[in-house]
């Protein structure tokens, strides 16, 4: 075999075999938004803690941990889940105005 085409076979071969394995998970999971069926009838009582996800592929999503530790999605168009996205904007404005 010619030695200059044994080189990057070997170089090649050598960056594979020391390579770190990617932490990347695939396009397909990437793409996939977390919130395909959304709740309208949850209790602002049942929640425990609430999670906003915003993404390129995906539109706004509200994901509620309830007290049972069952995560749901919710649907952000729900009156008292606007209202308390409203509030906590303006709690947010205020602080970033007083520093």
């Amino acid at each position: 075999m010619d030695v200059k085409l044994l080189l990057p076979l070997a170089a090649a071969l050598a960056v594979l075999t020391y390579a770190p394995p990617s932490e990347a998970k695939p396009i397909s999971l990437v793409e996939r938004c977390h919130c395909r069926v959304t709740v309208n009838n949850i209790p602002k009582g049942y929640i425990r803690e609430l999670r906003f996800i915003q993404t390129p592929s995906c539109p706004f999503q509200v994901i509620a941990k309830l007290r049972t530790n069952k995560e749901v999605c919710l649907n952000p168009e729900i009156k008292w889940l606007q209202q308390y996205i409203r509030n906590a904007m303006n709690k947010m404005r205020k602080s970033k105005r007083g520093k």
